[in-house]
């Protein structure tokens, strides 16, 4: 379907159609050869359209279009004007390639990620999430994405009497950290890099204004951050989300997905075991998994879409990551 001079909507087999007309993802690609400083003038140009997609569909995925660096990544980021969301408090370890691009997770990429909100435990969380496919996986290493709305409607029809005391209390989330970066864990960003500082006090007052206290145990931290809300409010699409970090596996002292992590209400009861299993099984057939393709360029609205990622297996891929308000 041509929705202009310069963007085009084409389809996917992997896409969803839903009754109210939404198409998730969105996938766009150019009418006619292009080069990136075009791209970048058509993205000012059709911004609000865009923006409207973006709003209807929770997630565009640019593919085709001639982004092949980091560098080029950046300057389309740029071109969408979002300003950069900051990293204080993020768990993941990350590292800063150019500009407002970082790498995404360094978990070794043959660890699942599981289903998530970016930064959903700390009161100031990105809104938009932009993803960059510099080396297209040989095969697994996908980025599935599923539409939180019906994540929770889905859930409240299943387990209402638990989405009621989510909504009541709440979650808090628990992790224990180092004061060195540990890679090889999803939430291995050490206290230090994770606060930008070696002053356990000033760490102290930086995790209070997220909403996290810190306890130490050594020269470790027991990080808890909450309680915070488990379900929101999305005022644009007036829809309730499943914004939380819950949907990896809690059986075994409510473990989200990493050791040393966890999750419970935020009146500090338990997690119900039996729902998280429902939910695990929910995302699963309600999400989409597109493979990458060198050059693609997919932008999340974190408010409304969770994301996680899919076991690499085989080598090599290469996805970049940036955070935007």
């Amino acid at each position: 379907m041509a929705t202009g001079r310069f963007f085009q909507e084409v389809e996917l087999p992997e896409q969803k159609s839903y009754s109210d007309g939404v198409v998730f993802p969105v996938v766009l690609s150019p009418t006619t050869n292009t080069n990136v400083t075009v791209f970048e003038e058509a993205i000012k140009a059709e911004k609000p359209w865009l923006e409207s997609l973006l709003k209807k569909s929770g997630v565009i995925l640019f593919r085709g279009f001639p982004v092949t660096t980091a560098s080029e990544f950046n300057d389309v980021i740029e071109a969408f004007g979002y300003p950069e969301a900051p990293y204080i408090g993020g768990r993941a370890s990350r590292t800063q390639v150019v500009g407002r691009v970082y790498t995404a997770n360094e978990t070794p990429p043959d660890k699942r990620i599981p289903f998530h909100h970016e930064m959903a435990y700390v009161p100031e969380f990105p809104a938009k999430l932009f993803f960059f496919c510099e080396e297209a996986p040989g095969s697994g290493g996908q980025t599935p994405i599923v539409l939180s709305h019906v994540v929770y409607e889905k859930m409240k029809e299943k387990h209402p009497e638990f989405v009621a005391q989510l909504e009541e209390h709440g979650v808090t989330y628990i992790i224990l950290t180092g004061d060195e970066d540990q890679p090889l864990s999803s939430t291995g960003r050490g206290w230090k890099t994770a606060y930008n500082t070696d002053d356990k006090k000033v760490a102290e007052e930086r995790a209070a204004k997220l909403g996290t206290r810190l306890e130490w145990i050594g020269n470790a931290a027991k990080v808890i951050a909450g309680p915070m809300p488990a379900i929101r409010f999305d005022k644009e699409s007036q829809q309730k989300t499943w914004f939380n970090n819950l949907t990896g596996p809690t059986k075994g002292g409510r473990k989200i997905h990493d050791k040393g992590a966890f999750a419970e209400l935020g009146n500090g009861e338990a997690v119900n075991d039996d729902a998280m299993d429902d939910c695990v099984k929910i995302l699963e057939e309600e999400c989409v998994i597109v493979p990458w393709k060198k050059g693609d360029v997919m932008l999340i609205n974190n408010l409304t879409v969770l994301h996680a990622r899919e076991p690499l297996l085989k080598p090599p891929r290469r996805v970049l990551a940036s955070l935007c308000k």
